[in-house]
C-alpha cells in the first residue's frame, strides 16, 4: 500500500486513479506493463479492514462544543467552525494543524459550510439569519442572502448552477423548513417539514434532493431550476437523531447518527449499508477531502474535536470541485 501523511491516508484506487494507472501502462513496454499491472492489483487488495475505521484527526477541545460543518477546498485544507472560540472559521491542514482562518462579524456564529463552483466558501449564520460568502484569496466576507424569515440556517448544499440550498431547523416548535438561494442572493421557501429540518445534499446526477429531520431521511426530485417535488421517505431509524450528511461519487449518503456515535453508509435505495464507530457519541457533520477525496472528516460536539476514515469512493462535491 501506499501511504501518505497518517498511516490510515492510503490510496485506494477508485475507479478514477484506476483508469489514469491504466492509460499509463498500456503506453508502455511489455515489462513496464507487467510491473504496473501487478502494482494495480497489490493496491487494489487494501484489505477493507483498513476502510471504515475512525481515527482522532485533532486533538480534543480544540473546536468549542459547537463545532460543525467541515467543508474541504480545492487545496485538501478542511474548515470547522468555532475553533477555539465561537464565532471563528478554523482551517486545518491535512496532517491535522488547526488555526483560526476568519472571525465573523458581531454576533454571527456559523453553522453550515460549503464551496460552490467557484471556489467561494458559504457559511450559514443561524444567529443572524445569513448566509455569507467568502472571498478565500482575500478573505472578505460579505453577506450573500439574509432572510428575517428564517429561524436559523443551518446546514447548506451547492449544486453545478449555484444555487444554494439551506435547511433552516425551529427546534422549539419541532419544525423545519428548506430554502433556496439563488446566486443572485435570492430567497425561495423550497418546503416546510413537520420536524427540525437539519442535513442536506444532492445525488451526483442532480436529480434527487436529500434532507434529514428528526429520525428520518427524505428525498425529494429536484428540477434544474431547483425546485423540489414528489417528496418520499427514504430510511426512517428506530433511535437517536440525525444529523449532517454528504453524498459520495456513487449516491451513497454518509449521514452523521448524533448521540449513537455512528456515520451510517446509506444506499440510493435506503438500505443501512453499514456503521462506522466513532470515538464521541455527539456527531453533528461530515465531509469528503483528502488527496483522492476518500477521506471523511467529522466533526463531534461532545470531543469538541474532528476524527476521519478512509473510504472506497470519493465525495460528490468533491468530484464537482475538480470538474
Amino acid at each position: 500500500m501506499i501511504f501518505a501523511g497518517k498511516k490510515y491516508d492510503y490510496l485506494v484506487i477508485n475507479k478514477y486513479q484506476h483508469m489514469k494507472w491504466k492509460q499509463s501502462c498500456m503506453r508502455g513496454t511489455a515489462a513496464a506493463f507487467l510491473f504496473c499491472l501487478g502494482t494495480m492489483t497489490a493496491l487494489a487488495q487494501v484489505s477493507t479492514a483498513e476502510l471504515y475505521t475512525a481515527s482522532v484527526f485533532t486533538p480534543k477541545d480544540g473546536f468549542t462544543h459547537g463545532v460543525e460543518g467541515p467543508a474541504v477546498d480545492k487545496s485538501g485544507t478542511i474548515y470547522a467552525v468555532n475553533f477555539a472560540k465561537e464565532g471563528t472559521i478554523g482551517q486545518i491542514t491535512p496532517s491535522g494543524e488547526a488555526s483560526i482562518f476568519i472571525s465573523l462579524p458581531g454576533s454571527s456564529v456559523g453553522n453550515g459550510i460549503r464551496f460552490d463552483n467557484h471556489g467561494y466558501m458559504l457559511i450559514a449564520d443561524y444567529v443572524n439569519h445569513n448566509v455569507f460568502r467568502v472571498d478565500m484569496k482575500t478573505k472578505q466576507l460579505k453577506v450573500l442572502a439574509h432572510e428575517p424569515r428564517m429561524t436559523q440556517p443551518n446546514d447548506l448544499a451547492v449544486d453545478r448552477r449555484g444555487h444554494i440550498f439551506a435547511s433552516d431547523p425551529d427546534f422549539k416548535a419541532n419544525s423545519g423548513r428548506v430554502w433556496r438561494v439563488d446566486p443572485d442572493g435570492r430567497v425561495s421557501l423550497l418546503d416546510s417539514m413537520a420536524s427540525p429540518a437539519n442535513g442536506i445534499d444532492l445525488s451526483p446526477d442532480e436529480k434527487t434532493f436529500y434532507v434529514n429531520a428528526g429520525r428520518s431521511i427524505w428525498a425529494y426530485d429536484i428540477s434544474k431550476k431547483g425546485e423540489l417535488s414528489n417528496k418520499r421517505l427514504l430510511i426512517e431509524f428506530p433511535d437517536f437523531g440525525v444529523d449532517g450528511m454528504r453524498c459520495d461519487s456513487d449516491g451513497n449518503i454518509y449521514l452523521a447518527r448524533f448521540g449513537k456515535g455512528v456515520i451510517a453508509k446509506i444506499s440510493p435505495e435506503g438500505k443501512l449499508l453499514r456503521e462506522i464507530v466513532l470515538t464521541g457519541k455527539r456527531c453533528t457533520n461530515v465531509a469528503f477531502g483528502g488527496r483522492d477525496g476518500c477521506t471523511v472528516y467529522v466533526t463531534l460536539m461532545d470531543q469538541g474535536n474532528l476524527e476521519s476514515f478512509r473510504v472506497d469512493r470519493p465525495g460528490r462535491e468533491w468530484v464537482m470541485q475538480k470538474k
